[in-house]
């Protein structure tokens, strides 16, 4: 049960740390992954690359081509303005949550 209470919590919070990432700058998926990865916030390829596809399809992360020295051209993420507004609004529910839950920590 522990490691599916985990998971969900790890998917939650996907969304809001990949526009908080890509916001800062462009991104290769590749990169994306690393980052995660040594953050021990994901292990699977298999995540992130369907989720990258339904934020762009909603709106929120464009993506160019860019020719790569070590293989095949890669798709470089960036934020859309769209992405940016719902970026905002995550940081504002993130704070309010953050809260609440260290006020339940520090109360019981």
């Amino acid at each position: 049960m522990i490691e599916n209470v985990k998971t969900q919590m790890r998917k939650g919070m996907l969304e809001y740390c990949l526009l908080m990432m890509i916001n800062r700058h462009e991104m290769y998926a590749g990169d994306i992954m690393s980052c995660l990865k040594s953050v021990n916030l994901i292990a699977v390829e298999g995540t992130i690359y369907p989720l990258l596809m339904r934020m762009k399809n909603l709106g929120l992360l464009n993506y160019r081509w860019q020719e790569s020295t070590e293989g095949p051209p890669r798709k470089y993420f960036c934020i859309t303005p769209k992405g940016k507004d719902l970026l905002q609004e995550l940081e504002q529910e993130w704070a309010v949550m953050r809260d609440a839950i260290e006020s339940i920590r520090t109360q019981v």
